[in-house]
């Protein structure tokens, strides 16, 4: 493969994906449910790769192993659970806030290494995780004493985007070590549809309004669909491939910037001196974890 391709993967899914937070936020304007948001936005994408993963996949998938299958399980497991979460923090919080902490995954990575994998963490590692650590800290402290409006509860929504943050990094490791093996296509289809299903039973199990959305809301649903979910989250995955899954979350860091700035443009959304303080910490933190980590 020629060595321009997964950078350039990895740039254009930056951008796309830098647009999700925005979408999901006009989606919940037209009244879709946050869970709605995440099974539909699955479901139609997993229901468009069904034809590719039946034409060009059908090879790939009969020779995945059982442990292959639990482990795809597992992924779209860990992804339904990450866009549950980050799509439900968006009520809570700012975009700014959601998409700074749930692209906090380079240190979760670095403390996995550490705390299952029992590697030993050098001295950048350590600065690093410690100036990210610093810098959530002074995030969920701005919103803590943000004087958000009462329908609104901030930390509820930084949690929520660190819990997705977590789940990602599962799919991450998971997917690094199933590419090895496993087309784009064959990939992306099974684990999309495992986390579709777990999506739409979730929702039905809640109760959650599937249906009898405006036009506009289904447009932006498909939207997601096609743009962050299929091109986005398609780039990376065809990248992880040819990189490491640190050098993908390295490559996330652009996200935060634009849905930031798309936020203070389209929604007023301001940031604060306080908490650009944080999110600067934040993401300096994440660079230097993903820097120090072996290539």
């Amino acid at each position: 493969m020629a060595a321009w391709r997964a950078p350039a993967a990895l740039a254009a899914g930056v951008l796309v994906v830098s647009t999700a937070s925005i979408l999901v936020r006009f989606a919940q304007g037209q009244g879709v449910p946050s869970l709605a948001i995440a099974a539909w936005r699955l479901a139609i994408a997993a229901a468009l790769l069904l034809p590719l993963l039946a034409w060009r996949a059908r090879a790939d998938l009969a020779r995945l192993s059982r442990a292959d299958w639990r482990l795809a399980a597992v992924s779209g497991l860990c992804l339904a659970l990450h866009f549950a979460a980050w799509i439900v923090s968006l009520e809570y919080t700012t975009v700014a806030s959601s998409v700074a902490l749930v692209t906090t995954n380079p240190i979760w990575l670095a403390l996995f290494s550490v705390l299952v994998l029992r590697e030993r963490l050098p001295r950048a590692r350590l600065a690093a995780v410690a100036l990210a650590m610093a810098g959530s800290a002074v995030v969920i402290w701005a919103d803590s004493g943000a004087g958000a409006a009462a329908a609104r509860a901030p930390l509820l929504g930084d949690a929520l985007a660190l819990t997705g943050s977590l789940a990602m990094c599962g799919y991450l490791l998971i997917g690094a070590r199933l590419r090895v093996h496993m087309t784009v296509i064959a990939y992306i289809g099974v684990v999309y549809a495992v986390a579709a299903l777990c999506l739409l039973a979730l929702a039905f199990a809640t109760g959650v309004r599937m249906t009898g959305y405006p036009g506009f809301a289904w447009i932006l649903l498909v939207a997601m669909a096609l743009g962050p979910q299929l091109l986005g989250h398609g780039a990376f995955n065809y990248a992880l491939r040819h990189v490491t899954p640190t050098m993908i979350a390295l490559a996330v860091l652009g996200e935060p910037v634009g849905s930031a700035l798309l936020a203070w443009l389209l929604f007023g959304e301001g940031i604060g001196a306080l908490k650009l303080a944080g999110m600067a910490l934040l993401l300096a933190g994440i660079f230097l974890a993903a820097r120090a980590e072996p290539k």
